[in-house]
């Protein structure tokens, strides 16, 4: 019984088994959604999901489509293909590879025999549905990338308190979301001087919202990279994800997918990120080059923590040597800190 998922999973899953069943039977079809994956000359990692939509030529595709546009909410209203398989294809070989519970798919191929730079590569899944899937390899001789949270690091949102964050999330059009000033022209200027250097997203935010944040980027400024992201809802051991030890498990990843890379780890003062990036800072400072938090202003703290509460100083408190970490209320400012450590 232990080894049991938790029962709201159980029902979560049942609950999309009938109702795959039921849009099939409504002519709804598969539909693979690709995200932006990385690797190296050794491996790379793509990321996708499959998920159930209504058929063309019905015209509801499209008329959704525009209305993801207007409000967030819609984002957040998909049907994950149950039992999903699919094939990646890159260059000869082709792997198979199955979707999860909620229908996503993560797959490492190893010796993909692809040169540094950009590609795009086939997910195909066995209804006939395809996608192509952006990744990102990087080459052996780079030493240099950027980690980059999302949430009130590039956009603001006002997370993470439920009532503000469910507004800005379901509610609030895209065309209303504020980008943090400077942050693009930051990124913009790092990845200048290091050619070739991955930047990274990873937020504890939901793979329904990728869309939305891939319009975002791109209509600020904001860098292209892989995006990590998690998935809402029961797990096989709970109610919800645990959004701290997601983010541990992506650094983790990052370090052992990318090891001779040195990361900038950019975050904010909200939520845990701080303490996140300091203890994998000093866990394995050999993959972490600086760590740049940008600070809330007072009422975006008020609103995710209430007032903020300074600690005074003490001379007795001891910390091992870490990377040496910069904090400014925004990317101009924090990017004025970093010259010179870089």
């Amino acid at each position: 019984m232990a080894s049991r998922p938790f029962f709201a999973a159980r029902i979560e899953d049942r609950f999309t088994s009938l109702l795959n069943r039921w849009l099939r039977r409504r002519g709804w079809e598969e539909s693979i959604t690709a995200y932006t994956g990385y690797g190296n000359a050794e491996h790379i990692r793509i990321l996708g999901r499959v998920v159930l939509r209504p058929p063309q030529q019905a015209g509801i595709v499209q008329a959704a489509q525009a209305l993801i546009y207007r409000r967030g909410w819609r984002n957040f209203i998909s049907a994950p293909q149950v039992k999903a398989t699919v094939t990646v294809v890159v260059g000869e070989q082709r792997v198979e590879a199955h979707a999860d519970r909620g229908g996503y798919i993560d797959v490492r191929i190893h010796n993909p025999g692809l040169e540094p730079g950009w590609h795009h590569l086939a997910i195909e899944g066995a209804g006939g549905s395809s996608a192509l899937a952006s990744v990102q390899i990087i080459a052996d001789d780079v030493d240099f990338g950027i980690v980059s949270d999302i949430d009130d690091t590039i956009l603001s949102t006002w997370l993470p308190r439920p009532l503000i964050a469910a507004w800005n999330s379901f509610v609030l059009t895209e065309q209303a979301r504020q980008a943090v000033p400077g942050m693009a022209r930051l990124y913009q200027q790092l990845l200048k001087e290091h050619p070739g250097a991955p930047i990274i997203y990873v937020s504890t935010g939901a793979w329904n919202t990728y869309p939305m944040i891939q319009r975002f980027s791109a209509r600020h400024g904001i860098p292209k990279g892989p995006v990590l992201l998690t998935d809402w809802g029961p797990t096989n051991t709970g109610w919800f994800r645990s959004g701290p030890d997601h983010k541990r498990r992506c650094l983790r990843e990052l370090a052992r997918d990318l090891p001779n890379i040195k990361w900038l780890l950019v975050g904010d003062d909200g939520q845990h990120d701080p303490d996140l990036y300091g203890e994998f800072a000093s866990l394995q400072p050999e993959h972490v080059k600086a760590r740049a938090i940008r600070q809330l202003t007072p009422g975006e703290h008020a609103l995710a923590h209430g007032l903020p509460v300074e600690v005074p100083a003490t001379d007795q408190t001891w910390e091992p040597a870490t990377a040496p970490e910069v904090r400014a209320p925004d990317g101009d400012g924090l990017g004025d800190k970093l010259r010179g450590l870089l």
